[in-house]
């Protein structure tokens, strides 16, 4: 049934996963996994983008986060969001990778952090290729390359509840 599923949901950032995933677990009942750099920031009372440069050359923040998630999905019917869930939950009955571009995504960046397009445009490009660098270093994904999920939704064709419907008929034909 539909609250026994454990569904991976990942994107870059702007894509609107935390915004989605959040809607999806109240929506099917199930438990939000969504522990990522920001929770262990504010854990550790560190500047985001400070943790961030910091986990380009200490892989244990990357480990700590990825194995944390992995740990609190262990338990079964959730649904866990981040970079990397499509990846690392080998087991998800649903894999759902977000996608929209660059500048849609650089759009809803400066809107929630206020920054000017430009801004979050070149911060975004920069940290998508620091990411990039360190996820082929550390685990040999590619997070450019996710044909092998069940939905991709483009979150430009309409708003979170379009983005969750997608979602949601889906998981009706698994």
């Amino acid at each position: 049934m539909l609250n026994n599923l454990r569904i991976a949901v990942s994107s870059k950032s702007g894509c609107g996963n935390s915004t989605v995933s959040g809607m999806l677990s109240r929506k099917l009942g199930l438990k939000l996994i969504n522990y990522t750099f920001h929770d262990l920031s504010e854990e550790k009372k560190m500047d985001f983008e400070e943790l961030c440069l910091l986990a380009e050359n200490d892989d244990k923040y990357d480990l700590f986060v990825d194995k944390r998630q992995l740990d609190l999905a262990a338990s079964g019917k959730c649904i866990i969001a981040s970079r990397l869930a499509i990846w690392l939950l080998k087991n998800a009955d649903l894999k759902v990778y977000l996608k929209a571009s660059p500048q849609a995504r650089a759009g809803r960046i400066a809107g929630r952090e206020g920054l000017s397009v430009d801004e979050a445009l070149a911060a975004m490009a920069e940290r998508d290729t620091r990411d990039h660098q360190r996820y082929l270093r550390l685990y040999g994904i590619d997070i450019d390359k996710y044909d092998f999920v069940d939905v991709v939704v483009d979150t430009e064709k309409g708003d979170q509840f379009y983005v969750v419907d997608q979602i949601i008929k889906k998981i009706k034909n698994i």
